[in-house]
């Protein structure tokens, strides 16, 4: 590389991932890169991901981009968690939120007084009942989160967006910041023949293009991380069977609602989501195809869905897993050529997010890629993806459900060690591991171990030094605090129609 030129990097594939890395690229490295994207109209994007995580909020913002033209633009609606019915058993349901659950107090997580509570007082309602996020959620009610330390800052929130219009609009919003678009397919790599690093990319129309670095955006092709640079696959289908999903949009027949919350319903072989939007709801199916075929799969979804079908069902087919490697030689893989995790807590864009945010943290300054570059990347995406993968793990795992071959199958099925030990720990103690980095914290654990009723033996031992009756007191004022904050919020369609309408309904 030539250090006295910026750095050619050119992105292969488009859709969410190519778009939100070329958006990063040129944002937050400005002249120090020279940004090109290749993509054919002809391919099209997988579009299953339309439901995100907070984090997604943090990068528009980090990016410039202002949040009510993004949302306008794409149809969005806010999300406040993830409701989950029928895992740990049918009839079940619980949130998983967006923020936290009460107060720590002297250092002691919340939970564990709510633990206490329930043995020594009784029956105080459930964990949700102590959310900001739970309580706004049921009542279909938003607004933004307090800047300050007060009750209404205790929760967070991410989108729900039409996955077809996010990518065009990054894509206006990358070209506008300076990165190239090409047209076109790319019929063969050109490698150097003596360190192995990609050169050039030579497109079926005989333009070349070439780069210092490469960001392989190509999807499950993997075309540069995979095919060309040979990165092996690591398989957790035994872990995470689901291995299809089929997708279709319909109408929305309540317009006087919109739920800021995605659905993930458990059915006999996988699981439903749901995800509102402003103009449609998005719905799919993940199963596990050695349970029920596609054509069952599809008739389970249209029997399923409220409204009218928009399109025909689309089918998807995949493996759950990643690379051994995400960083191999010049080539970094961003999104679905890096690895895959079925979207129940729709982690996809995030990982696609976390992989570029941290090559950007990583951008070799003198030019030059170092194997330590590699190697700390490597390791930040492995442990991203092995986390996130046990927390998944557990939604399956934790249930008592045995109705269908594949809920029994998951029930009992063997999990990794670094789940077990998890469990484990929280059992016995109440604890629930702690990560200095990474995705899912102790509210999230907490939401799912109590939600899929995994309830431990063992607490906090400073909960039982206190009175009592001070406790039950508090927590009746917290519950008290809660709903009339909520109370005081408009509704989510109300919010949205003042704040972020789509373009559609302006025009």
């Amino acid at each position: 590389m030539n250090i006295q030129n910026p750095t050619k990097i050119v992105i292969l594939g488009g859709g969410t991932s190519g778009w939100m890395s070329a958006t990063a690229l040129a944002v937050m490295l400005g002249a120090q890169v020279d940004v090109t994207l290749v993509e054919s109209e002809d391919i099209g994007i997988i579009g299953v991901g339309e439901a995100t995580l907070p984090h997604l909020r943090h990068f528009v913002e980090t990016l410039g981009i202002d949040e009510a033209d993004f949302m306008r633009a794409t149809h969005a609606t806010y999300k406040l968690g993830i409701d989950f019915r029928d895992f740990g058993k049918i009839g079940d349901s619980y949130i998983h939120p967006f923020g936290s659950f009460g107060d720590a107090l002297a250092g002691v997580p919340f939970h564990h007084y709510w633990l206490a509570a329930q043995k020594n007082i009784g029956d105080v309602g459930s964990i949700g009942d102590y959310s900001m996020g739970v309580a706004a959620a049921l009542a279909n009610k938003f607004a933004p989160p307090a800047s300050d330390n007060s009750l209404a800052s205790t929760y967070g929130y991410a989108y729900q967006f039409d996955a077809t219009l996010f990518g065009p609009f990054m894509r206006d919003f990358a070209t506008a910041k300076g990165v190239k678009r090409v047209e076109g397919r790319v019929n063969n790599v050109q490698t150097n023949p003596e360190n192995g690093n990609v050169e050039t990319l030579i497109l079926e129309s005989g333009n070349q293009i070439s780069g210092d670095i490469f960001i392989d955006c190509s999807g499950f092709r993997s075309m540069l991380l995979g095919q060309t640079l040979g990165a092996e696959w690591e398989d957790w289908s035994h872990w995470l069977p689901c291995d299809r999903a089929v997708a279709v949009p319909c109408t929305a027949e309540n317009e006087n609602e919109i739920e800021p919350y995605t659905r993930a319903i458990a059915m006999p072989a996988g699981w439903r989501w749901r995800i509102p939007l402003q103009h449609r709801i998005g719905n799919g199916y993940v199963y596990a195809s050695q349970y029920l075929s596609d054509d069952e799969a599809k008739n389970a979804l249209i029997n399923a869905i409220e409204g009218k079908p928009l399109a025909e069902p689309k089918l998807l087919k995949f493996k759950a897993g990643r690379r051994k490697k995400s960083f191999i030689k010049n080539v970094i893989g961003v999104g679905l050529s890096s690895g895959f995790l079925e979207p129940l807590e729709s982690t996809s864009i995030y990982l696609a997010q976390m992989a570029i945010t941290n090559f950007i943290e990583l951008f070799p300054k003198n030019g030059v890629i170092q194997q330590f570059d590699r190697d700390a990347f490597n390791q930040l995406v492995d442990m991203e993806y092995d986390r996130i993968r046990d927390f998944l793990i557990l939604h399956y795992h934790a249930t008592t459900r045995d109705d269908t071959p594949f809920w029994d199958h998951v029930r009992t099925m063997e999990i990794p060690h670094s789940l077990s030990e998890k469990m484990e720990l929280w059992r016995q103690s109440g604890h629930v591991s702690k990560y200095s980095q990474g995705l899912f914290y102790e509210p999230s654990w907490v939401a799912v171990y109590l939600g899929q009723n995994i309830y431990p033996t063992g607490f906090d031992p400073r909960t039982e030094i206190g009175n009592q009756d001070g406790l039950f007191r508090a927590l009746h004022s917290l519950k008290n605090a809660i709903s009339k904050q909520v109370n005081n919020m408009p509704s989510h369609r109300a919010y949205l129609h003042n704040h972020a309408k789509r373009l559609a309904d302006i025009e």
